[in-house]
């Protein structure tokens, strides 16, 4: 018998994917210095995350103290060995709290821009390549949601739905579409005057193959690039939404929820808005850095423009 074991197909093909994946991210993120610190935090933020979501799916924890579980003898202690971000009001471990709520945030943001990101570029191409009446209509229909204030907005949408995260997240794809629609019809007015659709017409292409095969593959990084960076923006304004009571309902360990309970107990126990905003902080900023990042690598062209060079 052989010293060497072949592997099974399956398993053997498994190194091959991961670094059909690792080697784009190692080449992105040497790409620059801000990339690198984009990755790390990102990564950081997006391990914990999983890892407090399988917490949650299992109906256990990854941090010493369960995340709802109370303690009033131990209410409103300071950061210390035990509880390394103290405890709140009712004696829960902060820590453990911030982690639990991670996924939470996460993934209303990303539910928020997958919906807003789909329908926005889908009125986007429309309203572009058809042009006329439809681009009328559509973009009039973008106005309209754009003629409020975005939190106002997105507070009244969340209060008739009833509040809670669902409510949110229906909400914020409700405020963050427009943009998206706007920003994919300007994208495609310029792109469909350019000399390959006009080839591609003239070589009989039918319009959904000029759409979906032309243009299409042409707006993808754009999208990419605006969502990575509306991530910040929507955790702040799901955080606000749950400011306002509107967002993640008691005992929901939800980021903004905490800061909004940290109120009546601020400034003496400082540590219950300043872990959970430094969390916002930090994926926001994570986020930001990788949407510049990204849009430097995927197309030069959208940071040189938006320079003014």
């Amino acid at each position: 018998m052989s010293a060497e074991t072949s592997l099974p197909p399956s398993r053997a093909r498994l190194p091959k994917a991961l670094g059909r994946i690792i080697q784009p991210v190692a080449s992105f993120a040497g790409s620059s210095g801000q990339a690198v610190l984009a990755v790390a935090i990102v990564t950081l933020v997006l391990v914990i995350s999983l890892l407090a979501f399988g917490a949650c799916v299992m109906d256990t924890h990854i941090t010493a103290f369960d995340a709802l579980k109370m303690n009033i003898r131990a209410r409103l202690e300071p950061p210390s060995a035990e509880h390394w971000m103290g405890t709140d009001k009712i004696g829960r471990d902060m820590l453990a709290r911030v982690v639990a709520g991670s996924w939470i945030s996460l993934s209303v943001s990303f539910a928020v821009l997958a919906v807003a990101a789909v329908i926005g570029t889908s009125f986007g191409l429309i309203a572009g390549y058809v042009g006329g009446l439809a681009d009328e209509i559509l973009m009039r229909v973008t106005d309209l949601f754009l003629a409020f204030p975005a939190l106002i907005l997105a507070a009244a949408i969340a209060a008739s739905f009833g509040g809670g995260m669902v409510s949110t997240t229906i909400a914020l794809a409700a405020v963050f579409w427009p943009w998206y629609a706007r920003l994919i019809r300007s994208r495609i007015l310029s792109l469909k005057e350019q000399e390959f659709i006009a080839a591609a017409r003239c070589m009989g292409a039918s319009h959904l193959r000029l759409i979906f095969s032309d243009l299409l593959p042409m707006v993808w990084p754009l999208v990419i690039v605006q969502a990575t960076t509306d991530v910040g923006f929507v955790i702040l304004a799901a955080s606000g939404l749950s400011f306002l009571g509107l967002g993640a309902q008691p005992p929901t360990p939800e980021w903004g929820a905490m800061i909004f309970d940290s109120l009546t107990h601020q400034p003496a126990s400082w540590w219950l808005a300043v872990f959970p905003g430094g969390a916002i902080a930090l994926v926001a900023i994570g986020f930001n850095l990788l949407g510049d990042s990204l849009r430097d690598h995927l197309d030069p062209s959208l940071g040189a423009s938006e320079a003014g060079i």
